[in-house]
């Protein structure tokens, strides 16, 4: 994916042009509406006749040649782009979508102020993208995508779309483990685990290896805030928090047992049980395979 490349000035005087360009460069596209969503791009399914009920899985029931709705649609053929079947798209399209998955990369979708200053204290710097309240991160690599992953959080890569909304700043990172941990959910079955925790024991005097002493306590304090604004399904959230706490720390011994109490804390100040904070714990450290 070609973000960083400098889009010509004739692709600014129209969305057909820049999508040509985009796709050229390897990327993707479809036409969404003003309001971000996408058209049926055939005559059979124009004007939603065929109800929009194509399954983007498994494309179907929709009788088209080819998949023409959403992220099935994009494409980087400029044959199809400029195909009859999507003019009036173009025509009406408010916006250039792209298909991030297909073009190896993921997007972290922060939608408001607090996501991007979550964003900022947890996840590895990246290339970002202005939205119109937030930012779109992004990272090189695919995963599955999900809505509401964390308050004013999507994941957009295989099988979303997303808005083109300019190359903008920063190189791309790999994608990290701590954004794969938002869309894991824990097993519905838990193991037995012991009512102690053991962790690694701190290393270099107890400070992260990759960040400062300042941006671990921030995300240990991000994280018990997160399982204290839990309105329900309290433990999934305290599963997923430390998931994405180990996923930060948990291979450079920085993380102590004071750390751990701190999460443990506020889990059981929600009703959460020692030992299912134990359970909760020894799953997340069985995903990451510690």
């Amino acid at each position: 994916m070609t973000h960083a490349t400098p889009i010509p000035r004739d692709a600014r005087t129209g969305r057909l042009a820049l999508a040509l360009h985009l796709a050229a460069s390897s990327l993707p596209v479809l036409p969404l509406r003003a309001g971000k969503g996408p058209f049926g791009n055939c005559p059979t399914c124009a004007g939603n006749a065929c109800g929009g009920r194509t399954n983007m899985r498994t494309p179907g029931p929709c009788v088209c040649r080819r998949p023409c709705h959403a992220w099935a649609a994009a494409t980087t053929d400029p044959d199809v782009i400029t195909s009859a079947a999507w003019a009036s798209a173009w025509k009406h399209a408010g916006v250039v979508g792209y298909h991030p998955g297909g073009a190896g990369v993921t997007v972290v979708d922060l939608d408001d102020a607090d996501a991007v200053a979550w964003a900022r204290t947890v996840l590895p710097p990246t290339r970002t993208v202005a939205t119109t309240r937030g930012e779109h991160w992004i990272y090189q690599g695919t995963m599955r995508s999900a809505n509401g992953v964390r308050p004013g959080v999507d994941i957009k890569s295989l099988m979303a779309y997303a808005r083109w909304l300019g190359p903008g700043t920063g190189s791309l990172a790999v994608l990290p483990e701590v954004v794969r941990a938002l869309v894991v959910k824990e097993p519905a079955t838990v193991r037995p685990a012991p009512r102690t925790v053991t962790v690694p024991a701190p290393a270099g005097g107890g400070e992260c290896r990759h960040r400062t002493p300042a941006y671990l306590e921030r995300g240990i304090a991000m994280a018990e805030q997160r399982i204290t604004d839990a309105a329900s399904s309290v433990h999934a959230t305290a599963y997923r928090t430390f998931l994405a706490v180990l996923s930060a720390h948990g291979r450079c011994g920085c993380l102590t047992e004071a750390h751990i109490t701190r999460l443990f804390t506020a889990a059981q100040a929600k009703g959460e049980s020692p030992r299912h904070c134990a359970d909760a714990w020894t799953n997340a450290r069985t995903a990451l395979g510690m």
